[in-house]
């Protein structure tokens, strides 16, 4: 990879090129990644490989209009020949009142230092020792049958942005992986389930032996399924599958959406949206956080949010363009890619742990189901209507009774997060992360 200094020194060259052929204003952005990765099945390599790749993308201004281009070849002549394409474009496309870069106020003028990079990159066979303890653990579980495969993966990920207004900085970020999926059973009676750990450096992945102890360990469980009744009932969602609502949440506060007025929470800004005592956070510069970054975007300064507090949902997730049409201020969470205008998006989000262990949050529940995976994409944006596939295990008096499969629930997400109530086994496993959760009155359908 290049070194920031020569990244950051190539994107602030483009943008004179830009400039000096009629831009207003520019941005430029360069992605350098790597990754390795290694799959096996059966304790038989299936795949071993490796990828770089180096990804550039010009932003120009001309007024109100604005254009994208991007290139994988930094040769001189493309990039010259990029910007004179790209200050054509802008001449033609229509107006947009709502582009533009940042204000200088709001760029990111002290650059923190967060723990989100490990320098050093595994071995092939470092890779392939974690794949193959991790499936050996899984298929030493009585009752596993088949493997459907192990993987062990590393990535490791540049980014350098600049600005014409005078921002350039540059950060790193990495990943290590290590997952298996078994299945247990035979025929047709067969059940699969999986586990994994990611983590931004290597010593923090779980031990592969075991991830895949619990995974075999999940698969025997699901053996010989039920349908559960149909009715109203509590739902208890685990902490594989929990996330998943703040990502519901996420997406009904997204500033896009708000301003074209097409989400369920669109008038709910500073009102009660989850019950008292809950708190949703989102933190750009946790250390070792699988999401975390320095600055957003578009060169903003970002920090730590509590998106809803108490209960009260506090802001919206907003870049520039759209705070701009909502008349506020720029939360910090313009994500972008190389060829695409920046799009709001959250970083670390989490629900903060509940005071309650998950047996305990249970033990009044004469009947539920404990949800352990969901299926399908059932989720209106607009109305908050939300049905979904689901399995996982019928809760009886409180207790784990037997497994269930075929389920869906349903319920609406407005009166699903007023009647949530997070467990305390919050932990850091994923890029958005919630404790066990249980909500009143969902509709079960089944047998």
């Amino acid at each position: 990879m290049t070194t920031d200094s020569e990244a950051l020194n190539l994107l602030e060259d483009l943008i004179k090129k830009a400039k000096a052929l009629g831009a207003d204003a520019a941005d430029a952005l360069v992605f350098e990644s790597a990754s390795l990765s290694h799959a096996q099945r059966l304790g038989q390599t299936e795949r071993m490989e490796r990828e770089e790749s180096r990804d550039l993308g010009l932003r120009v201004f001309k007024g109100k209009r604005q254009a994208m281009v991007s290139s994988t070849d930094m040769k001189p002549e493309t990039l010259n020949a990029l910007a004179e394409r790209a200050v054509a474009m802008a001449g033609e496309v229509p107006e947009d009142e709502y582009c533009g870069l940042a204000d200088p106020e709001l760029l990111a003028t002290q650059i923190p230092e967060i723990e989100m990079f490990d320098p050093e990159e595994p071995s092939p066979d470092a890779l392939i020792e974690r794949a193959r303890r991790c499936e050996e653990a899984a298929r030493a579980v009585p009752g596993i049958t088949n493997s459907e495969g192990a993987e062990a993966g590393w990535g490791s990920t540049r980014v350098a942005l600049a600005t014409s207004t005078g921002f350039a900085a540059a950060y790193g970020s990495s990943g290590h992986s290590v997952g298996v999926a078994v299945l247990g059973g035979e025929g047709s009676a067969m059940e699969r389930d999986y586990d994994f750990s990611s983590a931004v450096f290597a010593e923090d992945l779980e031990d592969p032996a075991e991830i895949g102890r619990r995974a075999g360990e999940r698969a025997v469980k699901r053996l010989n399924p039920q349908k559960p009744p149909t009715g109203q009932a509590s739902v208890v969602f685990d902490p594989r599958v929990s996330g998943g609502l703040l990502r519901h949440l996420a997406g009904a506060i997204n500033g896009a959406g708000i301003a074209r007025g097409t989400s369920f929470l669109k008038d709910k800004l500073n009102q009660p949206v989850f019950a008292e005592g809950i708190t949703i956070v989102d933190d750009p510069h946790r250390p070792r956080g699988l999401s975390s970054k320095p600055f957003d975007g578009e060169g903003v300064a970002n920090k730590r949010r509590a998106i809803v507090e108490n209960g009260r949902l506090t802001t919206w997730i907003m870049d520039l363009r759209s705070s701009r049409q909502l008349g506020l201020t720029t939360t910090g969470h313009a994500s972008r890619g190389t060829s695409s205008p920046p799009s709001p998006s959250t970083t670390n989000l989490h629900m903060e742990a509940g005071s309650q262990s998950p047996e305990e949050l249970m033990a009044d529940i004469a009947d539920g189901i404990y949800v352990t995976e969901l299926m399908g994409m059932g989720v209106n944006g607009v109305t908050g209507d939300y049905s979904r596939g689901a399995a996982g295990f019928w809760i009886k008096n409180g207790v784990i009774a037997h497994p269930v499969s075929e389920a869906t629930i349903a319920g609406n997400l407005k009166d699903m997060f007023l009647n949530l109530t997070p467990a305390s086994d919050l932990t850091f496993r994923f890029g958005t992360n919630a404790p066990t959760l249980r909500i009143e009155g969902m509709t079960i359908a089944g047998a």
